[in-house]
């Protein structure tokens, strides 16, 4: 990588980049890029699939041959904002092994090739960074890598899908129900024509993933995670949060629990109005951080959006010229927990037909509504049982956890215990 010397006599590398999209967020880093000069990076080319379309920038600065990128000599970093999964990673990998560093926005990508990724980074010695792939504007990635000891995390709890959340802000401001509230999503730009990766839940896990493995080490897959999305929630369940004072919010959370292994998924929560995440709304993120001696910290910021996304991009490109990358202390120099299934969920569940509800399942159930036309009931399930079965997001069935879900074990016989002295047992 070029250095050059400034009027201290330290290094400044000269960076000069290979951009493949030219997107939202692509446009958003050349325009930001055009406006930091102190940086000193320069975009040399640009790699597009669509050479016809209209693009506010020199006609010279574009190409459809990725190898125009990959293959010069001159560019030291590749940055990667386009959509497609396979494709990004075959960008970043070559880009790895010829020698130059990566800056990704692509965060299915990561998730599911996280461990070669990984593998990459250590044979070549380059850096990859993804600070825009989780949570965009906010910095979270490396305040974990380098703030936060795996030891001393207790929980992280995050919106970290900005649709999902505009949508159940509507929701319950303006009273909007689902359908209404994701075509206005729609209509505004904060969802896609087709939103089932944001309502469905699958973006929120692929960026949990990304941030599971800094936070506790914890490498593993997408499908792994027991999650879902926004699109069982009725009007009915945001009128049943109002009268107990709740917000709905699509709540990503990992929890070191007493056993030493981390419970992790990612569901729709009800969060009480005085806890942090209650103040995020619209296409914002927020991220709650707990450890053993700073109490709570909360981060909040844009999770979405041209300059947002770039300004974490932008970040990145920033840091490379330190050599900067992510050591992932927690993976390597760790004891990396294991991923518990052998606790308990407290959950607000709300159906049409009691036929489809397995009550026998249920370690007890503490309140029902078997009257109205929407019926719902509160009880507490064993983890295992969203694990191995689906019936829970199946026949319009809306399950929400409660504001503290996690039950462990340890208290299940404590309460147990407690009723049968009781009982006179």
């Amino acid at each position: 990588m070029g250095k050059s010397i400034n009027n201290n006599g330290k290094y400044h590398k000269k960076l000069v980049i290979g951009l493949f999209g030219f997107g939202v967020v692509g446009e958003g880093l050349y325009k930001a890029l055009q406006q930091t000069s102190s940086l000193n990076a320069t975009i040399k080319k640009v790699c597009i699939k669509h050479p016809g379309k209209k693009r506010n920038a020199p006609e010279e600065l574009f190409t459809t041959d990725k190898n125009e990128l990959l293959d010069d000599e001159e560019i030291n970093v590749i940055v990667e904002v386009i959509n497609e999964s396979e494709p990004a990673f075959d960008i970043v990998s070559t880009a790895l092994q010829n020698g130059k560093h990566v800056v990704s926005a692509s965060k299915k990508m990561i998730a599911e090739h996280l461990p070669a990724i990984l593998d990459l980074q250590k044979k070549t010695g380059k850096s990859f960074l993804c600070e825009a792939a989780a949570c965009a504007s906010i910095p979270v990635i490396r305040n974990l890598e380098e703030y936060y000891d795996n030891d001393l995390l207790h929980s992280l709890k995050a919106i970290v899908n900005g649709s999902t959340n505009f949508i159940l802000t509507k929701m319950f401001e303006e009273d909007l129900d689902f359908k209404e509230a994701l075509l206005l999503a729609q209509q505004l730009g904060f969802a896609e024509s087709d939103p089932s990766l944001d309502v469905e839940g699958w973006d929120a896990v692929n960026k949990w993933t990304i941030l599971l493995a800094h936070a506790y080490g914890n490498i593993v897959h997408p499908n792994d995670i027991v999650f879902n999305g926004i699109q069982n929630i009725q009007l009915s369940d945001a009128v049943v949060a109002k009268e107990k004072h709740y917000d709905i919010k699509l709540v990503a959370q990992a929890k070191k629990l007493l056993n030493g292994k981390v419970a992790a998924f990612v569901l729709p929560q009800f969060v009480k109005h005085d806890e942090p995440l209650s103040f995020v709304k619209n296409e914002y993120n927020g991220v709650v951080i707990e450890s053993n001696f700073a109490d709570k910290q909360f981060f909040y910021g844009k999770g979405a959006g041209s300059f947002p996304t770039a300004s974490a991009v932008l970040s990145d490109i920033s840091a490379l010229r330190y050599n900067y990358r992510y050591e992932y202390k927690k993976l390597y120099h760790h004891d990396v927990p294991e991923i518990s299934d052998d606790v308990y969920i407290k959950t607000y569940i709300s159906f049409d037909d009691w036929a489809f509800i397995p009550k026998e399942k249920f370690e007890w159930i503490e309140e029902w509504h078997a009257d109205a036309e929407r019926k719902y009931l509160i009880g507490v399930l064993p983890f295992s049982e969203l694990i191995n079965n689906t019936w829970w997001k199946e026949n319009n069935t809306s399950l929400i956890l409660a504001p503290e879900p996690i039950i462990e074990d340890v208290e299940i016989r404590r309460i147990k215990k407690k009723s049968l002295e009781l009982a006179g047992i």
